[in-house]
């Protein structure tokens, strides 16, 4: 009510000061009589409505600009909007708003940080057992039950590195250090861990670059890039003596490292969804271990290394992935 009284004391005023000033026209000037004092009357009320409408405008002009035009940063949009009684609820209204978005903001930044420090402890812990039951299976090799066992400690050990890759994806810019590194060194390191299973699946790995080319990126992104694509390329090859293909070589001023398979291929219908987070599209109902995310974390990765990344597949030829340093 308060600033609604001090909004309007300026109509109070003209309709006060038109009051009197027609009392004063009526008694002095001999009211509406002839067609001059009428013309010179409606002349009046119009030209003092005009300077009053003028002067709103005016005392106004910073408000009117603010709610026409949006705020392209924070600081714009808690710049004043004047001193007029409206202009200063706005511009208190706007400051509580935003104190209160910042407490929000600061509230979710603490649960993320709590759910981050959560998924981290757990998963080193979980490695733990894992690590255990690994030596157990060495001193036990020969058993029917190992191999299998084996099988799902993979399986087991790939979802855990998901989980904590895509936690560590939020505080990214804390987690990488460019430096040179060495493609053949990257590949043969995730080659020879995922040994059992290109084993078990019957597919052979065929590396074709120099041992000396060299990137610049993240040496732990880039070895969960190759691991991520080189598992993908297993899981979704078919059949025995397959290969999946790792090669590196220089395309103009680029260098590439692509990952070619002889599987089972994507769909067309796919392909433009495959970089789509919790998306498995057709090959994942099929084969039945998909996420969803894989891809979904590559993409997102070489966006932040500023990598680029390609992807072509035929149906029943198999998927080559490229990813493309630049110079």
């Amino acid at each position: 009510m308060k600033i609604f009284l001090m909004d309007h004391i300026s109509f109070v005023l003209l309709y006060l000061f038109n009051m009197v000033f027609l009392l004063v026209f009526y008694k002095n000037l001999g009211g509406f009589n002839t067609v001059e004092n009428m013309y010179y009357f409606i002349f009046l009320s119009n030209f003092l409505l005009a300077v009053f409408l003028l002067y709103r405008y005016l005392s106004r002009k910073r408000l009117y600009d603010k709610l026409s035009n949006m705020p392209s940063t924070l600081e714009d949009t808690l710049s004043s909007a004047g001193n007029t009684p409206v202009s200063e609820g706005v511009n208190r209204l706007l400051r509580t708003q935003y104190n209160l978005y910042q407490e929000q903001i600061q509230m979710y930044k603490r649960k993320q940080e709590e759910h981050l420090t959560f998924i981290h402890q757990w998963v080193h812990q979980m490695k733990t057992p894992i690590s255990v039951i690994h030596l157990i299976l060495q001193e036990n090799e020969g058993e029917p039950y190992v191999e299998n066992i084996h099988k799902e400690l993979e399986r087991i050990s790939r979802g855990l590195n998901m989980a904590l890759n895509m936690a560590r994806l939020d505080s990214f810019q804390h987690d990488f250090a460019v430096e040179t590194v060495l493609l053949h060194s990257i590949v043969s390191e995730v080659v020879n861990e995922q040994k059992r299973y290109f084993i078990r699946k019957k597919v052979y790995p065929e590396v074709r670059m120099d041992s000396n080319m060299s990137v610049k990126s993240d040496r732990k992104w880039l070895k969960f890039i190759v691991e991520q694509l080189l598992v993908n390329a297993i899981k979704y090859t078919e059949g025995e003596n397959k290969k999946v293909i790792i090669s590196a070589y220089e395309s103009g001023k680029n260098k590439v490292l692509e990952v070619k398979d002889q599987g089972v291929g994507i769909p067309k219908k796919d392909i433009r969804r495959v970089f789509e987070p919790f998306y498995t599209g057709e090959n994942g109902r099929r084969f039945g271990e998909s996420t969803g995310m894989g891809l979904y974390l590559v993409n997102e990765v070489c966006k932040r290394l500023e990598h680029n990344i390609e992807l072509e597949s035929k149906p029943e030829e198999g998927t080559s992935v490229r990813i493309i340093f630049s110079s």
